[in-house]
């Protein structure tokens, strides 16, 4: 964490002494803690998905299930995941159930909280969380409507989401 002391003589005052002063580490500003990165699109940018914006604003359940499946890899299925947030929906606790899945999210891909907790962004802003949660997976490569496994075989074979188009590749190169 700090860098070790340096291993001659140390001195304190002009006086050489055996063991680092008291306040050796205080001279050392703290190592910075890991970069946390930026979400790719704001908080408010649901229109950069209006498909998903739709179908979040008639049915989040679908769009929570699909985030869940990837965020869980797998373990828990899209259909299931989305059942237990339409049920805690029904009994008032929506957006808890999806504050976990935000936090968790943010943990692994090393994500920026942002200026609010991200209990608070569920309870104010629930269906633009979710947007975003969705817009950010799918712009780290997942395709969101195959699921998790369909995803991981999609990696294994080399085939990546969100493809970009490259230049047409001719058998043997180029002749003249």
């Amino acid at each position: 964490m700090y860098p070790a002391p340096p291993p001659q003589a140390y001195q304190h005052k002009g006086v050489p002494v055996s063991a680092p002063p008291e306040n050796f580490y205080d001279m050392y500003p703290a190592p910075p803690q890991a970069r946390l990165s930026l979400w790719s699109t704001g908080l408010c940018h649901c229109m950069d998905d209006p498909g998903n914006c739709i179908i979040t604003a008639i049915c989040p359940c679908i769009t929570f299930g699909q985030i869940a499946d990837i965020v869980d890899k797998g373990s828990c299925p899209c259909l299931l995941s989305g059942t237990a947030y339409a049920l805690s929906c029904a009994v008032g606790l929506g957006c808890l159930y999806s504050c976990f899945y935000r936090s968790k999210m943010r943990s692994q891909f090393d994500l920026n909280e942002g200026p609010f907790p991200d209990c608070l962004v569920h309870f104010c802003c629930e269906p633009c969380a979710l947007c975003q949660e969705h817009r950010e997976l799918k712009n780290r490569g997942f395709d969101m409507g195959i699921g998790w496994e369909a995803n991981m075989e999609r990696q294994r074979r080399g085939v990546m989401g969100n493809p970009v188009m490259g230049a047409p590749a001719f058998p043997g190169g180029m002749m003249r």
